[in-house]
């Protein structure tokens, strides 16, 4: 057994049995090895940043870590992008980053780089250095991506490692559990909440999950307290038959005003809420002045538990407020910001998976499908573009059971456009919505709000997506997905239903008009 045998059965038998791969030379033999571990399934993308994305996706609904092939430093600098948006989502993902032979570094061959440093930014990072160790340091990397709350891991194979015989597979190391949140915490917040001030309690992590929002729900009935998800959720679960709490608003006007006059903030799995940039004139910190910060838990210690405790104590005989089955209307006329999300929300079938990566054209999104069935929201963490159609690669294979809706923006989805060709290639049951605008829709947002002064046609031209039109159906076709394109809401929800009821991947040109 090689080093890259070893590697590839130790990650089996950790439960890793998915690799979503972009390799190159230094990779070849754990390529060759996948034919003698046939239980690891390698899904091939085009680009490094389709792979990492869709190992993110795949472990948020899979709850397990998916491996990333990628080859030397280049690879990693071309995936990063999306691990960045995995780590701000703390999915657990092995990054597997061949190198050059060890004999062969000194003599800085081109594609020589500092990996380690690089991978560094991201969390764990480990070298193997023999092929007898190439197993336990597999088992390690896949507890290290589950240590709460889990994160990017990442082991770099040299070449000559992965090619010499002497590997061992090893057992799976158990990660530890999340830490307990101590009961004077619990019943310290709980005093707070029953000084009757107005709170607001902002969840993250797993908080978004169903058996926390519960939780949630019965503390906010109880007590007045105001509950929020955090901007952007990894996972959070909406529909009937669910607690419905609303996100904290991206815009810091947004969510200042969503905490006005808030007196206690409590968080429970994730940071005191900060702005995404620094504005002239205007606060980074968007706790409101005089208000008190409790935290409940920190992310890594166990959220839900410290959740049903909470509401044990303040809310004992309370139940939670389930949102209504409710959907709007079909609507009808040319195709705008506001009635497109009504499309959605009147055809989202049962037990969907949204990746949602609509940006400025989804601000609607969140209440038009509030009554929908039960689904699931993958959101942008990390606010590095580019997520959405990877993450619905990874979603899709996770759960092949279940529709997958991609809604994307259209400059966002040409980062990784090239996701459409794995969707193909594995006929995934993705349905890829490109809200097309023809324009950076976020940037001219932010143009007006930074107070950039003197921005004219030349500043503009640098939001603008036109001059050529981008024809997302024939790209579409041409990476083997069929694609149709919609003007009217009729139409959008005429190729919806079409789409939704066949099975693989298909793609509608939405053409909409610009928020700004």
């Amino acid at each position: 057994m090689n080093g890259a045998q070893s590697l590839i059965r130790t990650l089996v038998d950790a439960g890793v049995d998915v690799c979503f791969a972009n390799p190159g030379t230094s990779e070849m033999h754990f390529v060759a090895a996948l034919d003698t571990v046939p239980e690891m399934r390698g899904v091939l993308t085009l680009f490094e940043g389709v792979a990492t994305g869709a190992a993110d996706g795949y472990a948020r609904i899979a709850g397990r870590p998916a491996a990333a092939l990628l080859h030397l430093g280049p690879g990693l600098g071309n995936g990063l992008a999306n691990l960045h948006n995995a780590r701000r989502a703390r999915t657990p993902v092995v990054t597997v980053v061949g190198d050059h032979a060890t004999y062969h570094k000194k003599y800085d061959a081109p594609l020589e780089s500092d990996i380690d440093s690089v991978a560094g930014t991201l969390g764990w990072v480990r070298r193997s250095v023999s092929p007898a160790e190439v197993g336990a340091d597999a088992a390690f990397a896949v507890a290290a991506s589950q240590e709460p709350p889990g994160g990017v891991a990442t082991l770099i194979l040299p070449a000559d490692i992965s090619w010499t015989d002497g590997g061992t597979a090893v057992k799976p190391v158990p990660p530890r559990s999340p830490q307990q949140v101590p009961e004077t915490t619990v019943k310290a917040i709980a005093e707070a909440l029953r000084t009757g001030e107005p709170a607001a309690l902002l969840i993250g992590g797993s908080a978004t999950h169903e058996p926390a929002l519960r939780a949630v729900s019965r503390i906010a009935a109880a007590t007045g307290a105001k509950p929020f998800a955090e901007v952007f959720p990894a996972r959070i679960v909406r529909g009937a038959g669910v607690p419905n709490v609303e996100r904290l608003g991206y815009l810091a006007e947004h969510a200042s005003h969503q905490l006005t006059g808030i007196k206690h903030v409590i968080v429970a799995g994730m940071k005191p809420p900060v702005s995404f940039f620094a504005y002239p004139g205007k606060p980074s910190d968007l706790v409101p002045e005089g208000a008190r910060v409790h935290t409940l838990a920190e992310p890594g210690q166990d959220v839900v538990e410290a959740l049903e405790a909470l509401a044990d104590e303040v809310a004992p005989d309370t139940a939670p407020i389930l949102q209504e089955a409710q959907r709007p209307e079909l609507p009808s006329g040319p195709l705008t910001v506001q009635n497109w999300v009504e499309v959605i929300g009147a055809l989202l079938p049962e037990n969907a998976i949204i990746a949602d990566e609509a940006q400025t054209s989804g601000v609607l999104l969140p209440a038009a499908t509030a009554g929908a069935p039960r689904h699931d929201v993958l959101t942008l963490t990390g606010g590095a573009i580019g997520q959405g159609l990877p993450v619905a690669v990874g979603a899709a294979i996770a759960a092949p059971d279940r529709p997958v809706i991609a809604l994307e923006a259209d400059g966002s989805a040409l980062y990784t456009i090239s996701a459409l060709w794995t969707m193909a290639r594995e006929n995934l049951d993705i349905t890829t919505v490109v809200l097309n605008n023809r324009a950076y829709g976020i940037l001219r947002v932010e143009l007006q709000r930074v107070g950039a002064e003197g921005s004219g046609p030349k500043a503009n031209d640098l939001l603008d997506l036109s001059r050529p039109d981008l024809d997302f159906v024939k790209i579409a076709e041409g990476m083997g997905v069929p694609a149709s394109r919609a003007t009217t809401a009729e139409e959008l929800a005429e190729q919806l239903s079409r789409a939704l009821a066949e099975p693989g991947p298909h793609l509608i040109d939405a053409i909409v008009p610009p928020l700004v």
